[in-house]
């Protein structure tokens, strides 16, 4: 997979060149190897750089990896990485951690970086818009970037979205998916499931259902549109039965209900009774069997 950073577009606007700088640098500037944000470009050792405690990913493709490191080999680095200074001879990086372990496993000794101030709050923002932007996180990875910059950052979705160059309903959707059980987020994470099943399952109201639907999805490989069916049917099922107890509460004989409030302060217990065409029957529960002792005697039996 190659590593090369696509041509910033304006749509970006407000994400990652927003916090490194809006404007692109000049020809002057590019041949004094001067980064859009001001930053000097330097080559750095790379044991003196030190990993982004922020970084979001924390899942990387091996095979992909190694693919990087080889073409590193052949090419060298064609974007060079972003780091901030800790101090004269120790860095932390910024973002480009793929570029950095390539070059690891390449042999490097030194990287090409721009070097730039941030503190621990820039750190965090940039590490995650950069990554979002032009990583392919998993959908659990975006969901915990998203979470994180509204709760460390403090944006609103709104904010978010423009910063990540996505509308409010689609950040919405993936912090979504951190309401699901641990088991079927890492399913997600795994890619044992698209972020269309995991869609369908959060309008699941109950975890078991859920994870029973999960496991159904994974041992028959079900399509997103069988599991958006089974749901649907599900809830209009839910439906109509919650509309018949409806009903049947609603059309009950008003002095039915009256002898059920009776009975109860009678055996001191909720009393049920099912009446229809003149027949029926008459519930009274226990929940042990003193209780029901107790109920009997107050029948005399």
């Amino acid at each position: 997979m190659s590593d090369k950073q696509p041509k910033r577009k304006n749509a970006l606007g407000k994400g990652l060149g927003a916090l490194l700088g809006d404007s692109e640098p000049t020809d002057d500037k590019k041949q004094q190897g001067s980064d859009p944000s001001g930053g000097d470009l330097s080559e750095i050792a790379i044991s003196s750089i030190e990993v982004n405690p922020y970084q979001p990913r924390t899942d990387f493709d091996e095979e992909a990896l190694q693919e990087l490191a080889d073409s590193i080999s052949e090419h060298g680095i064609i974007q060079p990485i972003t780091v901030r200074r800790l101090d004269d001879n120790h860095y932390q990086l910024i973002s480009g951690e793929r570029r950095l372990q390539a070059s690891k496993k390449a042999g490097l000794n030194k990287i090409p970086a721009y070097v730039r101030s941030a503190d621990n709050q820039q750190m965090l923002e940039m590490a995650l818009i950069e990554n979002i932007q032009r990583e392919d996180l998993n959908a659990i990875e975006v969901a915990l970037s998203y979470q994180r910059l509204i709760s460390d950052i403090g944006l609103k979705q709104e904010e978010l979205g423009k910063r990540v160059s996505k509308n409010r309903t689609t950040v919405n959707n993936y912090l979504r998916l951190l309401k699901l059980p641990p088991d079927i987020q890492a399913g997600l994470r795994d890619r044992k499931i698209s972020m269309g099943h995991a869609r369908a399952l959060i309008n699941v109201d109950n975890v078991d259902l859920q994870l029973d639907l999960f496991r159904q999805i994974i041992a028959s490989d079900l399509s997103v549109r069988k599991v958006e069916a089974l749901v649907r049917a599900g809830q209009k099922l839910k439906k109509a039965v919650a509309g018949a107890k409806s009903k049947g509460k609603t059309t009950q004989d008003p002095e039915i209900r009256e002898l059920q409030s009776k009975l109860a302060s009678h055996f001191g217990t909720k009393v049920e009774i099912n009446s229809e065409n003149n027949k029926g029957e008459i519930k009274i529960p226990f929940v042990s069997i003193d209780d029901l002792n107790r109920i009997l005697e107050i029948l005399e039996v």
